[in-house]
């Protein structure tokens, strides 16, 4: 064999074996930055904009600085049309409309929903009245508020034996659909069960009965069975449970029971303190501080809050009485209340602002302005936005 092909076969073999034995790092890619960005649209990560584990509900409500209700709108009662969401004399509701409620320092967006009118017999969800409820929700999420969602004004739902098992197949087949429409957003959607559940039209409609308050403690334990078992970001979803009627009375907070293994809950209460002067449109213009607000903050802190529950006054406010210096004095003392004691507050707003009832308008959504802006200022300073 000539010389050269025999040393050229001996280089090629010592080469090979040079190579076979040398740690070269294979090209690696790009460092990954974040799992899970937090773009304007969530359904493009399917994640929590902090990871794959989201805040707990008590981290989710220590960033809660002060909400707004979307009233009288996607709650409203009409024909089962898109245009239910002007039935009680609202407009629609656009991306700039909510905002100037961001803009204005509101950090949470409650969405009313009335879904009643708006299913077959059963209870399956017209699908163009919850694409309109998604829109609506993605308003709030783009301005990367919280956004609570809810079942409101739903007159098939009764509180009482004769009513409780088809009452539960409905509440379980609604959140079903609305927990699939929504599993992939972060933790910037929450979840409400259920609104003001209540013997409506009963001499006990808002004090409730023991029955009735045990019922509203199986609607709970069915909407948070449904939406933990549907999938996506669901399993960690902070949901919003009620206590009958969600009434501030200390006997109703009592009776309320959280679901076993619930995961991340809060507590939802409506509360317009003092009663007479803050919702009775046939009581007093005159405030003057009765000390139930306290009273309230107090029943929370023992009852929920010192067991590791948060809690969110989803409604509160003061009907305008042409006395805004007394509605003022109001907000202050009660938002002072809530944030000594770790419970933001969501103004009630149905954009109600002349003639008689309850007129609880902040946001003229015709307008554009503000129709009260030193009440909002001095809110907006209370609770340290």
């Amino acid at each position: 064999m000539n010389i050269k092909v025999i040393l050229a076969v001996i280089l090629a073999l010592l080469f090979g074996l040079f190579m076979g034995r040398t740690n070269i790092p294979a090209p690696q890619p790009d460092p990954i930055i974040s799992d899970f960005p937090a773009p304007d649209n969530p359904n493009e990560t399917g994640g929590s904009m902090h990871g794959d584990v989201f805040p707990s509900a008590a981290e989710i409500v220590g960033q809660m600085k002060l909400g707004w209700n979307l009233g009288n709108t996607l709650d409203a009662l009409g024909m089962g049309t898109l245009d239910d969401e002007m039935a009680w004399g609202n407009p629609v509701t656009t991306k700039e409309m909510v905002d100037r409620v961001k803009a204005a320092g509101f950090n949470v967006m409650r969405v009313p929903v009335s879904w009643g009118k708006h299913l077959d017999s059963k209870y399956n969800i017209d699908k163009a009245w919850l694409k309109r409820v998604r829109e609506v929700v993605d308003y709030g999420i783009d301005n990367n508020m919280y956004v609570i969602l809810n079942t409101h004004h739903e007159e098939w739902y009764m509180p009482r034996q004769s009513d409780v098992d088809e009452d539960l197949r409905g509440l379980g087949r609604l959140w079903e659909q609305i927990a699939e429409e929504f599993k992939d957003y972060d933790e910037r959607l929450l979840f409400e069960g259920v609104n003001e559940p209540r013997l409506r039209g009963d001499s006990a409609e808002w004090w409730g009965t023991p029955e009735a308050r045990e019922i509203v403690n199986r609607y709970a334990e069915t909407f948070v069975r449904t939406v933990r078992a549907s999938g996506g970001n669901n399993a960690q979803r902070s949901l919003l449970v009620t206590p009958y009627a969600a009434s501030s009375a200390t006997e109703n907070l009592q009776a309320l029971k959280i679901p076993d293994n619930a995961g991340n809950i809060i507590v939802s209460v409506h509360a317009y303190l003092p009663y007479d002067f803050a919702l009775n449109v046939h009581g007093t213009a005159s405030y003057s501080n009765d000390g139930s607000a306290n009273t309230l903050m107090s029943d929370i802190k023992t009852l929920f809050l010192d067991k590791g529950i948060p809690v969110v006054i989803t409604e509160f406010g003061s009907v305008n009485k042409e006395n805004e210096q007394d509605r003022i004095q109001c907000a202050v003392d009660f938002l002072n209340a809530a944030k000594a004691t770790g419970v933001p507050c969501c103004w009630w707003d149905n954009n109600a602002r002349w003639g008689d009832g309850e007129l609880f308008g902040l946001l003229d959504r015709n307008g554009g302005g503000w129709y009260f802006p030193t009440l909002l200022q001095r809110m907006m300073e209370t609770a340290g936005v």
